[in-house]
């Protein structure tokens, strides 16, 4: 019986990247060893190196095909597993779909949300800020990431997406913060939280999506809260 496009060939490890040619990370973590030998101890050993290489390559393969103006409502499970030199069972072990995959390499280009350190509302809203602002900074320097985010609009099953695994956990964050500082007395009691957020991650959003030459220097997330929170703070 012929195989499927999905399976591997004979001998070859499920996970391992089929291309040739090098590839630049896609985002940060180990690389796994080189060396070692050849047996079947040292091929077991070596089966999450190899996996995190394949996730790597399929991750630079979404990278190159936007590089070159492919759109992603172009972008296809198959054709991205073809450019990463992997069958699509690979890419299907990782993401549930193309949406999942596009989300994670956005997600990817900035820091994970942070925890707040807890210490004041005002130190946690700037470390949340802070976040924001390194994604918008990491977009500004991949042409691939600014394409892609400057795409969700048009592209709503990608929107949903985005806004589910990494809008929401964050504005969640945020509201959670505010809510305490309420409950601290370190905000109005009347304070509208919700607004207080978009206040807050408006600017920042702005500058990095839509004024491509604003800056996004450190002290800007500082500089946001301070100003929110003028207006939302106790009045004696």
């Amino acid at each position: 019986m012929p195989q499927t496009p999905d399976r591997p060939a004979p001998g070859t490890a499920p996970d391992a990247p089929q291309g040739t040619g090098p590839r630049p990370a896609a985002r940060g973590g180990g690389t796994g060893g080189t060396g070692g030998g050849t047996g079947g101890h040292a091929a077991a050993r070596r089966g999450r190196p190899r996996s995190e290489a394949a996730e790597r390559a399929i991750l630079d393969a979404v990278v190159r095909l936007l590089e070159e103006g492919v759109p992603p409502a172009a972008l296809s499970v198959e054709r991205i597993a073809r450019t990463a030199g992997v069958g699509k069972a690979t890419v299907y072990r990782r993401w549930s779909g193309k949406e999942e995959l596009l989300v994670d390499l956005l997600r990817s280009a900035g820091p994970a949300r942070p925890e707040p350190p807890g210490t004041s509302v005002r130190d946690d809203l700037v470390a949340l800020l802070e976040a924001v602002r390194l994604r918008g900074t990491a977009r500004r320097s991949s042409v691939a990431l600014h394409a892609l985010f400057a795409q969700l609009h048009g592209y709503p099953k990608l929107r949903e997406a985005y806004r589910r695994a990494v809008v929401e956990p964050h504005r969640r964050a945020t509201l959670d913060v505010l809510r305490r500082g309420v409950a601290t007395g370190e905000i109005r009691p009347d304070a509208d939280v919700d607004l207080l957020v978009d206040l807050l991650v408006g600017p920042l959003v702005l500058r990095a999506a839509m004024a491509p030459g604003a800056d996004l220097d450190e002290a800007l997330p500082a500089l946001v809260v301070d100003t929110v929170l003028a207006g939302a703070a106790v009045r004696p």
